[in-house]
């Protein structure tokens, strides 16, 4: 019973979940000013990557509740002395991780782990989740499939895997400079101060190497769209052995994406949308830019790169501007949104925003250099 308590909780209004709430309220205003047919909804869902959402967040809730994470940040504590070291680590694994496994799958396994170092030394939480949320928009831009923007540009343009990422890197490497900039601005040289012990909670290997096992193996079923079967078997392991895991999982996080896809397409869609974009000179060069990186604020980087798509034919500085777009408000990533979420921390919001507008701002102003003509 104390499980489905904390599942009412997660999801009953309150200060973690305004977010939730608010799109609801605009669904809601939609539904009676533009009334749609009830299976225009669901079709206005991405319920592939909602899907995939879902398994990844029972997987890593696997891998968390096991006790590994505890470990895993004992012992890099125990190796690196220097926050601004660490600081530093964390955001070029982040980076790494999500030009080969995607921004999100990596914001999944790096988050988690920094709430455990956060639990044993006295770390700026909400600054380390900022910056590992900026390092995976920025990793992850130089790859095909590093984020979903990406793999739409790339399949319908045709160009080669290698040709995608030679196109990407001037951009990739101007954002990794400014981050690698901003975290020695940003978190201080000095020691990592150690909390109080605290009781660990209890190593299951035999749990960690069925969710780490998994994992994998769910990535892989994904890559073969075999999204089906995959997530219903990731479901009923932990349904009949391991309830804890499902009953901790943060569906409310799964509730605000599908209604981000409701109000954010409904407004895609718009015909003073549309009228906009065909007035303004988006089709190339700088104007395609900073088309990219407005609209992307405003209903996010992945339909940013659905819509604009149809109106600019410049695929390096589409694919930028998307890309650099993630940055500055919440909205303008999916990954912005799972960080905030999973950082379970307060004053993420307020520091992210801190953090990401001018952040954005210098990189617009930066990457936009490659497209002046």
């Amino acid at each position: 019973m104390a499980q489905y308590s904390t599942l009412r909780k997660r999801l009953s209004p309150n200060a973690d979940n305004w977010l939730l709430w608010v799109l609801a309220v605009v669904a809601l205003l939609f539904a009676l000013l533009r009334p749609l047919p009830l299976p225009a909804y669901a079709e206005l869902v991405d319920w592939r990557t909602l899907g995939a959402l879902a398994g990844l967040l029972v997987l890593t809730k696997g891998i968390e509740l096991s006790g590994i994470l505890q470990r895993a940040a004992s012992r890099l504590l125990s190796q690196v002395k220097d926050l601004r070291r660490l600081a530093l680590l964390l955001t070029a694994v982040s980076a790494g991780l999500a030009a080969i496994v995607t921004n999100d799958v990596s914001l999944f396994l790096l988050v988690p782990l920094t709430r455990s170092l956060a639990a044993q030394s006295r770390l700026p939480l909400a600054r380390l989740v900022v910056l590992e949320a900026l390092a995976v928009n920025a990793g992850s831009a130089l790859t095909p499939i590093g984020n979903p923007q990406n793999l739409f540009l790339w399949q319908s343009s045709g160009i080669g895997f290698a040709a995608f990422v030679v196109m990407m890197a001037p951009a990739v490497a101007i954002m990794l400079l400014l981050l690698y900039g901003t975290v020695r601005w940003l978190v201080p040289r000095q020691a990592i101060e150690l909390a109080p012990p605290a009781d660990q909670a209890p190593l299951s290997r035999r749990w960690f190497v069925i969710s780490g096992g998994m994992l994998p193996a769910f990535l892989a079923a994904l890559s073969l769209h075999q999204l089906a079967p995959a997530l219903a078997i990731v479901v009923a392991v932990y349904l009949l052995c391991q309830r804890e895991v499902l009953a901790r999982t943060d569906w409310g996080l799964l509730l605000i994406i599908g209604l981000m896809f409701v109000d954010l397409r409904q407004l895609a869609d718009l015909p003073a949308t549309s009228l906009a974009l065909k007035s303004l000179r988006i089709g190339e060069g700088l104007g395609a830019y900073l088309a990219a990186i407005v609209t992307s604020q405003a209903i996010s980087n992945v339909p940013a790169a659905i819509l604009l798509e149809r109106y600019s034919h410049d695929l390096p500085a589409l694919a930028a501007g998307v890309s650099v777009g993630g940055f500055g408000f919440f909205l303008g990533s999916l990954a912005n949104l799972i960080a905030l979420r999973l950082a379970q921390a307060q004053g993420t919001f307020r520091e992210f925003h801190r953090i990401a507008v001018p952040f954005l701002l210098a990189a617009s102003g930066a990457v936009a250099l490659l497209f002046i003509r």
